[in-house]
């Protein structure tokens, strides 16, 4: 089955069951710190999982494009890529376990084909945190009996899940699998985030298992034997201070992996054999003398990392030394390096991006839109490399081997601060019969990740969506203090990016110069006048033509459906409500936004801007408490 097919297939059938088509949100998380990308379908409606309502209603579909870092490294082993879309659908309070699973069954056995004799499930076994899923056990069950397959329960795994029971399995008597740490889904750690057990599905490609993986098979086994084509996860829990407590509403939070599903639906164990692919493997192997099969490897990661490229860069990330940027270059230059093993010009790279816009721009026309800007930045980022590598020849000239061996330092220098690839400095150093201690370098190079990382996580942990008391006040007050700036510097004053967490607003707009300490206290004012005017929040749910005839701002057009949800301040849009308390002649603050918000600015205490200074070019930076 074609990618494109199936993408369609998939989202009929939700709609056939009463589900309304949501667009997809860009790989640039908004509003949202948590993330450096968006990487699933559902990290865009965490409100609406919290119990905001949805404008579309409490039945979504859509398929979400997604980048996931983590598995950079990965790529290049037949089943994992970086970018990748994900097909979801969500109940949101609206029907649980016994309709997800089935439905999903339905759409697997009876759309796609697939013999349902090769679908296995994971489950959750249940600790301190809930019980175990027998709910879910009991509905698969009757699932399995209804398509003919013997279904029992296998031996939990209670430790860690990718080692598996420990035991053989025989997996023509069992299909269902409880694992904890597998199995009880959550979107982090700090209070007000969300969780519950979920319950994934496993395709058997029929590899045989590689005893490397360990002793046994399992589902989850590492082997490549099993792959997860999807995942139900049944979001009934809060994280609280004290534990997890029941939500207001139970909700389906479903993901199905689009490249995998197009995998197994041909009845290949290779991602990179699906027409998603295919294309892109054939043009590399007319560059070359080398085949696929003898080069996988670099086959896969050259053409994963130009699709993912071109995507991210299209959705407004371009390559940099820094953030989201960062990923974007690493991807390219890695690219680069397996087009340099296989022998191939630099200039593929940018002509694999070519191809991806072309086979892609049918489904996401934006791809086409940002064609000129995409390949621009590539070539940059191409000549940029090539520079890169004739310096680092030029550097490794200079360093002075000890007994015939580079040191850590002039290894570490070469990778850190010149960006030259470990790939290629091996490579020269063999040529040259200089040795490298590569397990000192790695060492060394762990020790620089974790900085990073560890400045990575405080730099991105907490956010807007743990919906804590706070972070929601300081969500409302943003709004405030987007009206206050228009007023005090004007109406070029746009917003140009948030970052929320329970301890203070970040607030990125576009100014030309800094502010004044003038300036800044007008703004403290006027956020506090409204503040103690005590002013209603409104929120209406209406068309997007309605919302600008009412002067709302709206910065994410492109998203926008046939409804969206306006929040407006001092007084809503609707005549009928404005008796309701309001009796400005106007709203001070109207945005489109999917919330939350407090219902009164009486509630948000003492506005402070902290900081205000340059973000990048033409946009500044304001922090902000609330006491």
């Amino acid at each position: 089955m074609k990618s494109i097919e199936l993408r369609k297939k998939f989202v009929d059938f939700y709609i056939s069951k009463k589900h309304k088509e949501i667009k997809a949100a860009p790989l640039l998380a908004e509003n949202d710190p948590t993330l450096l990308f968006v990487n699933s379908g559902m990290f865009p409606l965490v409100p609406y999982l919290s119990g905001e309502s949805h404008p579309a209603g409490k039945r979504l579909v859509n398929y979400q494009r997604s980048f996931r870092t983590d598995d950079i490294e990965e790529v290049g082993d037949h089943r994992h890529t970086t970018f990748f879309e994900m097909l979801g659908n969500w109940g949101l309070g609206d029907y649980f376990k016994e309709e997800q699973l089935n439905w999903w069954y339905e759409f697997l056995v009876e759309v796609l084909k697939l013999d349902p004799h090769k679908i296995y499930q994971s489950v959750y076994a249940g600790d301190k945190t809930a019980p175990r899923d027998d709910e879910t056990i009991a509905i698969l069950t009757k699932i399995y009996k209804k398509y003919g397959v013997k279904a029992g329960v296998g031996v939990a795994t209670t430790t860690d899940g990718n080692k598996g029971p420990g035991v053989e399995v025989d997996f023509n008597e069992q299909r269902m699998f409880p694992y904890v740490d597998k199995n009880w889904w959550k979107r982090g750690d700090t209070v007000g985030e969300l969780g519950g057990p979920d319950s994934e599905t496993f395709y058997d490609t029929g590899l045989s298992h590689n005893p490397k993986f360990g002793k046994f098979c399992h589902v989850n086994c590492d082997c490549g034997r099993f792959i997860e084509i999807g995942n139900s996860v049944f979001m009934q829990y809060k994280k609280t201070t004290d534990g997890w407590e029941e939500l207001s509403q139970k909700n389906v939070d479903f993901g199905g992996g689009l490249e995998r599903l197009a995998m197994v639906s041909i009845g290949s164990s290779n991602v990179f054999k699906s027409d998603l692919f295919s294309g892109y493997i054939a043009f590399l192997e007319q560059k070359t003398n080398t085949k696929y099969d003898q080069a996988s490897s670099s086959y896969e990661i050259i053409a994963d990392h130009a699709r993912a490229a071109t995507f991210l860069i299209a959705d407004g990330c371009a390559p940099s030394n820094k953030d989201q940027g960062y990923f974007v270059r690493r991807l390219i230059r890695r690219g680069l390096i397996h087009l340099k093993k296989l022998d191939i010009d630099f200039n593929a790279f940018a002509e694999l991006a070519e191809m991806v816009i072309e086979k892609m721009s049918p489904v996401y026309p934006h791809l086409e839109k940002n064609r000129a800007n995409i390949t621009q930045n590539i070539a940059d980022e191409v000549e940029k490399f090539s520079h890169t590598i004739k310096n680092g020849l030029k550097y490794f000239e200079k360093v002075k081997p000890v007994d015939g061996k580079l040191s850590n330092d002039d290894v570490f220098d070469l990778v850190t601060t010149h960006g030259f690839p470990l790939e290629i400095i091996r490579e020269i150093a063999a040529e040259k019969g200089y040795k490298i201690d590569e397990d000192g370098f790695n060492e060394k190079l762990i020790a620089h990740r974790s900085l990073s990382k560890a400045g990575s996580e405080k730099k991105f942990k907490s956010g807007l969506a743990d919906s804590s008391e706070m972070t929601v006040k300081l969500h409302t007050a943003t709004h405030l203090l987007h009206q206050a700036l228009r007023q005090v510097l004007g109406g070029h004053v746009e917003q140009k990016g948030s970052n929320i967490t329970s301890d203070r607003l970040r607030f990125d707009f576009s100014h030309p110069r800094k502010m004044t300490p003038e300036e800044i206290k007008q703004v403290e004012d006027i956020v506090n006048a409204k503040i103690g005017e005590k002013l209603p929040v409104y929120c209406e749910e209406t068309t997007p033509a309605t919302a600008k005839e009412a002067n709302a701002i709206g910065l994410f057009d492109s998203k926008y459906g046939d409804k969206v949800k306006v929040y407006s301040v001092g007084r809503p849009i609707g005549g009928d409500n404005a008796a309701a308390g309001a009796d400005a002649e106007s709203a001070f603050s109207r945005e489109i936004c999917s919330g939350p918000h407090v219902n009164n600015t009486e509630e948000l205490g003492h506005f402070k801007i902290v900081k205000e200074e340059a973000s990048s070019s033409g946009v500044r930076r304001i922090k902000a408490v609330l006491d």
